[in-house]
């Protein structure tokens, strides 16, 4: 076995420690659920309601919270008008609590990192992971690891992987700083070989409307018990209005697409309750402008049911915060995935926003085969009575 797969098998474990992913014997009541995110804080930063989001601090690492992600999705078209699919998402885990870091030498590391990317088009559905280690004290010291996340100008990145500030942040003739907004257009590269030719791409995004805060002012609650307490839940934000334009390659063959895409910012240190097995999410672009984030947490409702959160986004980027009931969400059909029953049609209803949607994958095969496994892709979605068409979007369920 060569150093670097050493080095990766090591990581690989090291991520599967932390994350649990099955505990199957863990007993009643112990803190288990999905990827181990139902594990109790301990002694990291919780997040609780009254944290006030500043920007563009947030768009950087939180090394003193258990875990954070950076995730975006993306529905495009080609010239020709075929449809596809692209998923790009950097998580953070820390292994240690701020108390027990050890002190910072080229060898110790207190942050696990790991990415993924996958280029979709029909029945084709391409996988890559990657792993990394940081010290926190990286960001402090102004040094670029292997892998971290910047605020100012942004950058986000893994090896070769990255979204990065399509901004200069000084200006040409003086070289003064400037106080450009680095997060308003950025620049998404990333290329994975394999035995199909690679796939990979290189897209600009630029935002056409403003930062989504999701919950409380940002603080989403994730079981009917969090409410403003020191329990299950996220800060959480996204930024629903990216137009996507460059290139995507699969299979050695190049493509120009363009489309829209969705950037969620999620960090916490229990973000599931420990009964809650898994969620089904989805983010959806609708013909009508408006934008709809609405998820389910199987378990961890009220009276043992399952807990339904959102967001109604109007065109203008006005959130509506919606309460679990009033998102109606019910499973319609099943597709044999990757060996599991996954549900990939679906009935979505907002009755306060005069929604009632028929939400269906066109192609089932979105298995994310990585070390913590999920379904992700792309959705359509139709007026669950006429059939016609309202939007498209993503869906990620985990847990099955």
């Amino acid at each position: 076995m060569s150093a670097t797969r050493l080095v990766a098998t090591g990581l690989t474990l090291l991520w599967l420690a932390g994350c649990d992913t099955e505990r199957d014997d863990a007993a009643p009541g112990e803190p288990a659920g999905f990827a181990g995110l139902g594990e109790e804080a301990g002694d990291f930063a919780q997040a609780h309601e009254g944290i006030t989001l500043r920007f563009p601090e947030d768009h950087a690492a939180h090394p003193d919270y258990r875990i954070e992600w950076w995730y975006l999705t993306a529905n495009l078209e080609d010239d020709s008008g075929e449809p596809l699919g692209l998923q790009w998402t950097l998580f953070r885990q820390a292994i240690t609590s701020p108390e027990e870091r050890p002190a910072p030498t080229p060898w110790a590391a207190d942050q696990l990192w790991m990415a993924h990317m996958a280029v979709s088009r029909g029945e084709t559905h391409r996988v890559a992971e990657r792993f990394a280690r940081s010290h926190s004290a990286d960001e402090l010291d102004d040094r670029d690891g292997q892998a971290g996340a910047r605020a100012q100008p942004f950058r986000a990145w893994i090896d070769h992987w990255q979204l990065a500030s399509h901004i200069e942040t000084s200006d040409e003739t003086t070289g003064e700083a400037t106080e450009a907004d680095t997060f308003a257009e950025l620049e998404l590269t990333a290329h994975q070989d394999d035995e199909h030719g690679g796939f990979g791409y290189a897209l600009t995004l630029t935002a056409e409307g403003p930062l989504v805060l999701h919950g409380l002012e940002g603080f989403s609650q994730k079981s009917a018990d969090g409410q403003g307490s020191m329990s299950s839940g996220s800060m959480y934000y996204s930024q629903p209005f990216w137009r996507v334009e460059g290139e995507v390659a699969l299979d050695g063959e190049s493509r120009t697409v363009s489309g829209r895409g969705w950037l969620d910012r999620e960090w916490s240190s229990q973000l599931l309750g420990a009964e809650q097995r898994g969620w089904d999410w989805f983010s959806l672009h609708l013909e009508s402008g408006h934008k709809l984030m609405a998820f389910q947490l199987r378990g961890g409702g009220a009276d043992g049911g399952d807990y339904r959160s959102g967001t109604w986004i109007a065109p203008d980027g006005e959130p509506t915060a919606l309460a679990p009931d009033e998102i109606d969400m019910t499973p319609l059909e099943t597709r044999r995935v990757a060996g599991r029953d996954v549900p990939t049609h679906w009935r979505l209803a907002i009755p306060r926003a005069g929604l009632d949607l028929s939400i269906e994958a066109p192609h089932a095969e979105r298995w994310m085969d990585t070390s913590v496994p999920y379904w992700e892709g792309e959705v359509v979605a139709r007026d669950a009575d006429s059939g016609e068409n309202r939007g498209v979007g993503y869906l990620e369920m985990t847990g099955y």
